[in-house]
């Protein structure tokens, strides 16, 4: 009797513990999983909005930085014009006034003014030397005050484009950011898809076997009332009741759209294209020939000529392949370059380098000219 008594104890406290340290969660119904889901799309949804109008503004300012790099580029052309005219016209004052000085016209006219007593001919020589030289003064002023009002627009331009990049590279940061949490929502939303699927599953097989087991005592009773009626001995049941089968899987046919039509001989000249411009420098709304930014790169490559086809949003809309060759294009919202093949690209990174071979920047897409 004592030793019932101890085991019903240990029994029991057996149970309390266990109760104690492992907590029961109920699983998720899912009519649940469902609002989940739902509530994890109206969320993907409103960053993927919050993402495309980022990418808007980014491509303002991909146009804002080309022309700004171009105002720069003719700023620098207009000055050094400048700087030629004021020497032309310094040493065209310095011939002149070497000129008057070599020839002796000022004692010429004197020793003509002593011998004739006429004095005219002096004072309109004097006045013709003063307008010389005030033309000259006025040529050199005008043409110093061009040159330093192109040098503040250059200096006004440089800081505007210091600050438009490094805007740029705050767009870039949020939108890496926004991509990421894009993602972690993709992912959550196909691991809700998982669960949701999982559930109907059970759900399913918790159906059938409820069907099964109720069409199991249905026959047990017929057989039943048959035994009872007829009063006999074993009558030989013959009777099945197997259930209709399950695959328990389902099939998916992966629907894969054709290609654009591709011409390997294209795409290698646009690849020979990109490799003849590996070296030259990257420069902000250049388009060649010896200077690049990304989309003006691009351009060239695909076209053979100096002309922007467009920035990286325009590259953006172009149809995207999910085969990628050598000649087609990988595309961000602030990036772009020439796909060669094997993860890589010909490209013009950034201010201060020069355009290379690199791998393809994560998040890039492949679009096709």
């Amino acid at each position: 009797m004592k030793l019932k008594r101890v085991h019903s104890a240990l029994i029991a406290t057996v149970l309390t513990c266990s109760m104690l340290v492992t907590p029961v969660f109920a699983e998720p119904t899912q009519d649940e999983l469902e609002d989940q889901k739902a509530d994890a799309e109206s969320e993907l949804s409103s960053l993927q909005s919050e993402l495309n109008a980022l990418i808007s503004k980014a491509n303002e300012l991909e146009v804002k930085l080309i022309n700004t790099g171009e105002q720069i580029s003719q700023a620098e052309d207009d000055l050094a014009a400048a700087e030629e005219k004021k020497e032309q016209q310094y040493a065209a004052m310095k011939l002149r006034i070497k000129y008057m000085y070599e020839s002796g016209s000022g004692t010429a006219t004197m020793e003509k003014v002593m011998t004739s007593g006429d004095i005219s001919d002096m004072l309109t020589q004097a006045e013709y030397t003063q307008k010389v030289h005030e033309y000259d003064r006025d040529q050199l002023d005008e043409y110093i005050a061009t040159i330093t009002e192109i040098e503040d627009l250059q200096d006004t331009l440089k800081t505007e484009m210091a600050n438009l990049q490094d805007l740029e590279e705050e767009y870039k940061v949020q939108q890496n950011e926004l991509t990421d949490t894009i993602s972690s929502k993709q992912d959550e939303i196909s691991n809700l898809d998982e669960m949701i699927q999982e559930a109907a599953r059970k759900a399913e097989e918790e159906r059938k076997a409820a069907e099964e087991r109720a069409a199991q005592e249905a026959a047990a009773q017929q057989q039943a009332q048959q035994n009872q009626s007829t009063n006999t001995g074993n009558t030989g049941y013959t009777g099945s009741t197997g259930g209709t089968g399950s695959s328990g899987g389902t099939s998916s046919s992966g629907s894969t759209s054709s290609a654009p039509a591709y011409n390997e001989v294209t795409g290698n000249a646009i690849v020979d294209r990109a490799y003849s411009k590996i070296g030259c420098w990257y420069e902000w709304g250049a388009c060649g020939p010896d200077t690049f930014d990304c989309s003006g790169l691009v351009s060239y490559a695909l076209t053979g000529s100096y002309v922007r086809l467009g920035t990286t949003y325009t590259f953006m809309g172009w149809t995207q392949v999910s085969n990628p060759q050598p000649g087609d294009i990988c595309t961000s919202a602030t990036h772009c370059g020439i796909y060669i093949g094997n993860g890589q690209m010909i490209h013009a990174p950034q201010t201060g380098e020069q355009v290379k071979v690199g791998p393809v920047q994560s998040g890039m897409i492949y679009v096709r000219y």
